[in-house]
């Protein structure tokens, strides 16, 4: 899901050994489900759970002629409801119809001048990187996702969609760039007739700034972002900087130009909102790079087509991903953790993708840089549902492996991808059998391509999901989240907005 650039520095492989043979472990799930249901646990090594979900054949067998929930609105509403208008879309479309409200309103009365529009800029700004900022996003995932299971289903899936707050940032920073150039339209206009003390050097300055947004706004674009993501992230970040930097200077000249005569800059400064929200903001972005540091890395060699590397640097916490990188200032990319649950590290899955991720299994790191902290992602919400499905393609079980070793709430998985054991490894696919050993293997190149909505529509019904998680490529997230959600199952799926 990332971008795919870049070499990495060579390491040693470190072979994922195979685990002696051990007796089933018989475990009792009555405390955890709802009927009372004794399940063999396999160990380590035991294929033979692994094959008969393999033949189990009879499970999917004529899923196809099932009947099943019908959606529950024409197409036409439910493309707007559950497409056209999804939370992300809706939170985007309150904040900029809000920004424009005002904005119109000011035109209207004549009342705008550039010490109001530079609250508005400056305002809009400072939500937009907020919700960024990974302390804040950690901070609003815990407190919507707090909510007991004994709370009614109509909240918890409401809170459960907190991973939606890119809405806000998208919607605040397209925002915060039409009302700067409202006020560099208006900051040219009183400087060219003297109508107000603004200095050329804040006109120059506004106008570099809004050159930056607009070149940042357009990498930002999804279709754009989706084919140049190297370019976006370096346009984000570099351009990014400097219009941070760019903007203090603005802020002390704009604070210079409008200060009573005889009072000091830095007293008026000191009674400045925007200065202060400006330092918030500096700060927010500077934080997690004060937390960036290179740290040793375990390299398992699970197969040609995946590694899994371990870290013991910090134990993050169900949901959370981190992002690494051999080059701090080039590119970063982000994965899901997999705290281990009988040892003090933690793990993530690096599937053969592109040239990245093809570097990275081919030539194993001993170190890699992160920054800041594990943050808060879409599964982070599995805990609030008494019984959840999860559904995994290929190297999407990194996510959902995390949920399922917590062992917070009873899950059961559908794991598709082609040749599981040999991409995955046994001892990875083992584990995830000894903690999830209900778990649905099916086997894309033996079996084809399923019909994944109508066979979570199987597995929902019989677990008695309260709700289901996707990790997946972009498309079948989409297809499965509206396929689910039109017919009044909550689904959770990445929205790929970054």
């Amino acid at each position: 899901m990332s971008s795919e650039k870049g070499p990495l520095p060579g390491g040693e492989t470190v072979t994922a050994p195979q685990p002696a043979a051990q007796k089933p472990e018989v475990v009792n799930l009555s405390t955890a489900t709802k009927s009372e249901e004794t399940v063999v646990r396999p160990a380590p090594g035991d294929s033979s759970q692994d094959a008969s979900n393999e033949e189990r054949g009879v499970y999917w067998e004529g899923y196809l002629d099932d009947e099943y929930i019908d959606k529950k609105h024409p197409k036409t509403i439910r493309n707007l409801r559950y497409m056209f208008f999804s939370i992300y879309r809706r939170l985007f479309t309150v904040t900029f119809t809000a920004n424009m409200a005002v904005f119109i309103g000011l035109a209207a009365s004549h009342q705008a001048n550039t010490r109001r529009i530079s609250y508005a800029v400056i305002s809009n700004l400072f939500v937009s990187i907020m919700m960024r900022q990974e302390y804040v996003i950690n901070t609003l995932f815990s407190i919507f996702t707090a909510w007991p299971q004994s709370t009614p289903l109509t909240i918890r899936r409401i809170s459960a969609r907190i991973f939606h707050i890119g809405g806000l940032h998208s919607g605040c920073g397209i925002s915060g760039t039409i009302w700067l150039i409202l006020f560099v339209a208006m900051a040219t206009r009183e400087y060219v007739h003297h109508l107000s003390p603004i200095s050329l050097a804040t006109v120059v300055i506004s106008w570099i700034i809004l050159g930056l947004l607009l070149v940042m706004l357009c990498f930002a674009y999804p279709s754009v972002r989706a084919k140049l993501h190297d370019s976006f992230e370096w346009t984000h970040r570099f351009l990014g900087w400097t219009a941070l930097a760019l903007v203090w200077a603005l802020i002390v000249h704009f604070i210079n130009d409008n200060r009573k005569p005889h009072e000091p800059l830095p007293h008026a400064c000191k009674h400045s909102a925007a200065f202060w929200l400006q330092c918030i903001i500096t700060t927010s972005i500077v934080l997690p790079w004060l937390r960036l540091r290179k740290v040793n890395v375990r390299a398992v060699t699970l197969s040609r087509h995946a590694t899994r590397l371990y870290f013991n640097y910090t134990r993050p916490d169900t949901g959370t991903a981190i992002r690494i990188t051999h080059s701090p200032l080039k590119e970063w990319h982000a994965f899901a953790t997999i705290p281990e649950p009988t040892r003090n590290e933690f793990s993530l899955i690096v599937s053969r993708a592109g040239d990245w991720t093809s570097k990275i299994i081919d030539n194993p790191p001993t170190k890699l840089w992160v920054r800041g902290l594990p943050t808060n992602g879409v599964l982070r919400c599995a805990p609030m549902f008494r019984r959840m499905i999860l559904v995994a393609t290929g190297s999407g079980i990194g996510p959902c492996a995390n949920t399922i070793f917590e062992g917070r709430i009873p899950v059961r998985l559908l794991w598709t991808s082609p040749n599981v054991r040999e991409t995955f490894g046994d001892e990875f696919v083992d584990q995830i059998l000894q903690y999830a050993p209900d778990t649905v293997l099916y086997d894309t190149r033996k079996h084809g391509k399923p019909d994944l909505v109508k066979l979570a529509l199987k597995m929902v019904k019989e677990f008695d999901a309260e709700a289901v998680g996707v990790i997946s490529n972009q498309f079948l997230t989409e297809k499965l989240v509206y396929g689910l959600t039109s017919r009044g199952i909550p689904a959770y799926g990445a929205i790929f907005d970054s």
